[in-house]
């Protein structure tokens, strides 16, 4: 069954439904303000009438008859006496106001349990905040913790969620090492299994720790709102971004912050270079990324190193241009990609010597997906064959102003097989599943403010473009469509952003190819 289209009220209208969101909570909240005494007595009038009720139950049938005739002469009093009905009115309105006002009691500090795990807490951290030479420390064995945190969360079962630490001036908190060790501390102390952000403020000597939601993980492939040139690698903490998208979850919209990779020869980011163990969804990555480019009209070319197949879905689609699984198809594709790279800057530099735009063949972008690459590399080199990576360093190179992009997923344990050109040229990095703190700052250049989990689902991850800070990532679920082993509904999703079969797509790279195989020499 196809998959419904977003509707363009949750598209094109979601501000003018939070704006009536916040319009309707606002007059609901100014309403319950204006009638609150009202509901009080109310909620009084019903707890003395349900009272009054229960007494009545109570009362001896033989007793009723007198306690009527009590009542009534009450009654009787009152309405002869003056101002007797109104001051009767006015009783019954203080009754009711007593009895039904709030008795909620009010939280004014920690439980004993939590106010215990509070003081463990400090205890844990007085070795690293305090030095002997200090008069008046404000970590120091058997202190106040309340001195020191200044605020403090926690769940319903007892767990620290968030808290506010203020720590000596003396404390080297310019030095990660340093603020390693309390990050550490602070994760094993507090519960493990879930991840924290911390926000450092060296001006101020304040620490805050927070405990983060979960990413999203039933976002699957589907048509993103972006422009040419934009590829939405995942998505990632509200707090990190300034935009969202509408997406559709579990076959529910809303609206959620990617994270976006611009390409192009106006990027300062032209590739990107993506790492993980095996099943933390590079492929994943490397699928997702492709059906973008192919729906922006992108040509596309893939090298899977793996061999698995993962990418026998886009083969012979409308704008792929080959998916080469062996070192000699993979050699004669990338020296084909180097090849076409230097043809279009000769051709753009020519027109731009004329005072003519560009040919509209060298402005098509052109995305070259690698996946695991030091596989055929080391095929190559046991046949006595070339390296595939040798031609992939002009592309690397001079790929931003020809509109090439590069994408190369690989594996920790191969990394040092990769070429120092891919290291060099791939500012956007991506690290996907497990992986420790020193991991992932050795390929993204800085450690992430969070602390990672060894349990993560696939796709999920951090990312870093460039210069700018570390971003929690999830992938959007994109599998393999012939996989029956993975979600129908997502293997039903990709097979909805599939082009159109066209089996004479891509001539010039068939005859490429075909040339190359024929004059490799063979092979023993």
């Amino acid at each position: 069954m196809a998959r419904r289209p977003l509707p363009r009220i949750l598209s094109s209208g979601t501000a003018s439904l939070a704006r009536g969101r916040d319009f309707a909570r606002t007059a609901a909240d100014s309403a319950t303000d204006v009638l609150h005494p009202l509901l009080v007595i109310g909620r009084g009038l019903r707890i003395l009438a349900a009272a009054g009720r229960r007494r009545w139950s109570e009362t001896p049938k033989d007793k009723r008859g007198p306690a009527l005739f009590l009542g009534a002469a009450c009654v009787l009093v009152v309405a002869l006496v003056p101002y007797g009905p109104l001051l009767a009115l006015i009783t019954l309105m203080a009754a009711a106001a007593w009895r039904g006002r709030d008795r909620t009691p009010v939280k004014t500090g920690p439980s004993d349990a939590e106010a215990e795990r509070l003081g463990s807490l400090y205890e844990a951290l007085v070795p690293y905040f305090s030095i002997p030479e200090d008069p008046s420390p404000l970590f120091a064995h058997g202190g106040e913790w309340d001195k020191a945190f200044s605020g403090y969360e926690f769940d319903g079962a007892g767990r620290l969620t968030r808290l506010h630490i203020r720590y000596p001036a003396y404390f080297t908190d310019g030095e990660a090492s340093s603020r390693a060790r309390i990050e550490a501390l602070l994760h094993a102390k507090s519960g493990r299994g879930r991840e924290y952000r911390f926000d450092w403020d060296e001006e101020g000597n304040q620490l805050d720790l927070s405990v983060l939601a979960a990413l999203p993980t039933g976002i699957a492939a589907q048509p993103f709102v972006t422009s040419p040139g934009e590829s939405v690698l995942g998505f990632t903490d509200s707090a990190s971004v300034q935009r969202t998208l509408p997406v559709l979850e579990d076959e529910q919209p809303r609206d959620v912050p990617p994270v976006i990779w611009r390409t192009g020869p106006r990027s300062t980011e032209p590739h990107l270079l993506a790492v993980g163990q095996p099943g933390s969804g590079t492929s994943t990555l490397l699928r997702s990324l492709a059906l973008q480019a192919l729906r922006h009209g992108a040509d596309v070319l893939i090298v899977d190193g793996g061999g698995s197949g993962e990418y026998a879905c886009l083969t012979g689609r409308a704008g792929v241009l080959a998916v080469e699984c062996g070192p000699v198809g993979a050699v004669a594709t990338l020296e084909w990609a180097a090849q076409e790279t230097e043809r279009r800057l000769i051709a753009t530099h020519r027109a731009r010597e004329a005072g003519r735009p560009a040919p509209e063949d060298t402005r098509r972008p052109l995305w070259i997906l690698l996946d695991q690459p030091s596989v055929l590399a080391h095929l190559a080199v046991a046949e006595g064959g070339p390296d595939p990576m040798a031609h992939l360093q002009v592309p690397l190179r001079h790929g931003r102003p020809a509109h090439v992009t590069v994408v190369v997923a690989e594996q920790f344990d191969h990394l040092e097989l990769l070429h120092d050109a891919v290291w060099q040229h791939t500012r956007a990095r991506i690290v996907l599943g497990p992986a420790g703190i020193q991991q992932i700052t050795d390929v993204l250049g800085l450690p992430p403010h969070t602390t990672p989990t060894s349990q993560v689902p696939p796709g999920r991850g951090y990312a870093r473009l460039g210069t700018g800070p570390v971003h929690r990532l999830q992938v959007p679920a994109t599998p393999d469509p012939y996989d029956e082993g993975t979600h129908a509904g997502y293997r039903q999703a990709v097979l909805e952003l599939l082009p159109e079969r066209q089996p004479g797509s891509g001539p010039a790279l068939a005859k490429a190819v075909g040339a190359a195989v024929l004059d490799a020499p063979e092979r023993p």
